[in-house]
C-alpha cells in the first residue's frame, strides 16, 4: 500500500530529474540549477497571488491607480537607491554565491510569514516587504545569471541553457500558479504560507549546487564607463587568453596602475542588446498596466473583466514559454542578429493592433511580446555570458537588470497616466519599440556582419 501511494510522487520527481539532468546537465551541475530555479519561480508566483487581489482587484480604479503608481515607485526604489549597494556587495561575495542565493530564499520565506499578517488588510505596511521581496528576487537572478557560465555542459550553448533555466522557471510557475490561487481561496494568508515553505526547501537546494559556482579566480568589479572616458584612456597591452580576457579589456590609470574594465569596452553587442531589451522591457509594463485598467472599464466583446484579463495573461504567458523554448534549439551563434528579428516582429505587430485594434490583436500583441521579450534577453544573456570578462560578468548582470528593470517602471507608468483609449495605448506601444528600434537595430546587425570571433566561456 505504501509503495502504491508514493509510486505518483516518486515517479514524476524521477521524471523531473530526468529532465533536468538530460545532456550532460546533470553531470556539469546545470541540472540542481534548473530545479532551484523552478522553486524560485514556483515562490514567487505565490507571493504575486496573494498581492493581485490586495493591490488591484480589492479597489475601485481611480484608487487602484494610485496603489499601482506607489507600487511602481517602490519598484523603481531598490534599482535606484540600493543598485549602488547590491551590485558591489555581490561582487565583494564572489566565493559565496551558493550562500548569495540561499539568503534569498530564506529572507523571502521569512518575509512571506511577515505579510501573512497584513495582506488581508491591504495596509501600507505591505509595500515595504514587497520592496524587500523584490530586492532578494533580483539578487537571485543577478547571482543565478552569473552562475550559468561555470555550469555548461560540453556542447552546450549559451542560449540554450539560459533557456531551459528559463523554462523551468516559467513551468513551475504555471504550476504553481493554480495552486495558489485554490489556497487563495482558503484564506488570502495561504498562498504566503505556501510562498514561505517553497522558499525554504529552496534554501536547502541552493546548497546542493557544486562548489565551482562559488570559484571566483580573478573576479573584479564592473565599471560603467562614459564614452569620452573610455575614448580619452590609454589602452593596457592585450590580455593574455589564460586571464580570463577578451583581448584589451583592461585600461590603465593615469597613475599607470591597471583599472577594472569597463562594461562599454567589450564591444558594441552588449550596449544595443541592452538598448533592444529595454525597449522590450518597457512595452511589457505599459501592457500590463495600461491594458489592466483598459480592459477593467472596456472588456473584450462578450467577456467579464476578469475573463478578459485571463485571455490577455494566457496569450503573454503562452508566448513567453514558446519563445523560451524557441530559444533552447538555437544555436550559440547570432544572438545580435536575433535580437533585431523578434524587435522587428514585435514592432510589426504593435503597428497593426494599432490600426486593427480589436480582440485579437490585443491577443496577438500580448502573445507576441512575450514572446520576443524572452528571446531578446536570453541572447541578451547570452551576448553578456560571451563578450565580458568573467571578473566582472557579475556587476555586468546586475547594472543590466537594474536599467530594464527601470525601463519596465517608466513603461508601467506610462500605462497608468494615458487614457483608456485603445487605439492610442498600441499606438503608444509601437512608438515605443520604434524608439528602441532606432537606437539597436543598426548597430546589432553592424557587430554580426563583422562576425568578431569570441570563446567559448565554460
Amino acid at each position: 500500500m505504501g509503495r502504491a501511494l508514493r509510486a505518483p510522487f516518486t515517479g514524476t520527481a524521477r521524471g523531473i530529474r530526468k529532465a533536468t539532468h538530460a545532456h550532460g546537465a546533470g553531470e556539469s551541475g546545470l541540472g540542481k540549477l534548473i530545479e532551484l530555479h523552478a522553486v524560485n519561480g514556483a515562490g514567487d508566483v505565490m507571493i504575486t497571488v496573494a498581492l493581485a487581489s490586495t493591490v488591484f482587484f480589492s479597489v475601485p480604479t481611480d484608487e487602484a491607480r494610485g496603489r499601482v503608481a506607489l507600487y511602481l515607485a517602490i519598484t523603481m526604489a531598490p534599482f535606484t537607491l540600493l543598485a549602488p549597494v547590491v551590485g558591489p556587495l555581490l561582487d565583494r561575495l564572489p566565493h559565496g554565491r551558493r550562500a548569495a542565493m540561499a539568503g534569498a530564499m530564506f529572507a523571502r520565506a521569512v518575509l512571506a510569514i511577515t505579510m501573512s499578517g497584513a495582506v488581508a488588510t491591504g495596509g501600507l505596511e505591505l509595500y515595504p516587504a514587497a520592496l524587500a521581496v523584490l530586492v532578494c528576487s533580483k539578487a537571485y537572478g543577478v547571482v543565478r545569471s552569473a552562475v550559468v557560465p561555470r555550469l555548461l555542459p560540453p556542447r552546450f550553448s549559451l542560449v540554450k541553457a539560459n533557456s531551459r533555466v528559463t523554462l523551468a522557471g516559467l513551468l513551475a510557475t504555471g504550476i504553481a500558479a493554480p495552486i495558489g490561487a485554490g489556497l487563495q481561496t482558503i484564506g488570502s494568508p495561504w498562498p504566503l504560507y505556501g510562498a514561505c515553505t517553497i522558499f525554504l526547501g529552496g534554501t536547502v537546494l541552493a546548497f546542493t549546487l557544486p562548489h565551482k559556482v562559488d570559484s571566483a579566480k580573478g573576479e573584479r568589479k564592473a565599471r560603467l564607463v562614459l564614452p569620452h572616458e573610455e575614448a580619452a584612456r590609454p589602452a593596457a597591452p592585450a590580455a593574455s587568453p589564460g586571464k580570463g580576457g577578451r583581448g584589451s579589456t583592461r585600461t590603465v590609470g593615469r597613475k599607470g596602475r591597471e583599472k577594472p574594465p569597463g562594461l562599454r569596452s567589450v564591444g558594441p553587442s552588449v550596449l544595443h542588446g541592452l538598448q533592444a531589451n529595454a525597449s522590450h522591457r518597457a512595452l511589457s509594463g505599459f501592457l500590463i498596466f495600461f491594458l489592466a485598467f483598459l480592459l477593467r472599464e472596456h472588456p473584450l466583446a462578450g467577456q467579464s473583466a476578469a475573463v478578459s484579463l485571463g485571455i490577455v495573461g494566457v496569450a503573454a504567458g503562452t508566448g513567453n514559454a514558446c519563445g523560451t523554448a524557441v530559444g533552447s534549439w538555437l544555436r550559440a551563434r547570432g544572438p545580435e542578429v536575433i535580437v533585431a528579428t523578434v524587435l522587428g516582429l514585435a514592432l510589426a505587430v504593435a503597428v497593426l493592433a494599432a490600426i486593427f485594434f480589436s480582440t485579437v490583436m490585443v491577443a496577438a500583441l500580448a502573445a507576441v511580446a512575450g514572446f520576443t521579450q524572452a528571446l531578446s534577453k536570453l541572447s541578451l544573456d547570452a551576448m553578456i555570458q560571451r563578450d565580458v570578462p568573467e571578473e566582472v560578468r557579475t556587476s555586468a548582470f546586475a547594472r543590466s537588470e537594474t536599467l530594464l528593470q527601470m525601463a519596465w517602471v517608466v513603461g508601467g507608468a506610462i500605462g497608468i497616466a494615458l487614457p483608456l483609449n485603445g487605439v492610442v495605448g498600441m499606438s503608444v506601444a509601437a512608438g515605443i519599440l520604434a524608439l528602441g528600434a532606432t537606437a539597436s537595430v543598426r548597430g546589432l546587425l553592424g557587430a554580426a556582419r563583422r562576425g568578431t570571433p569570441h570563446p567559448r566561456v565554460a
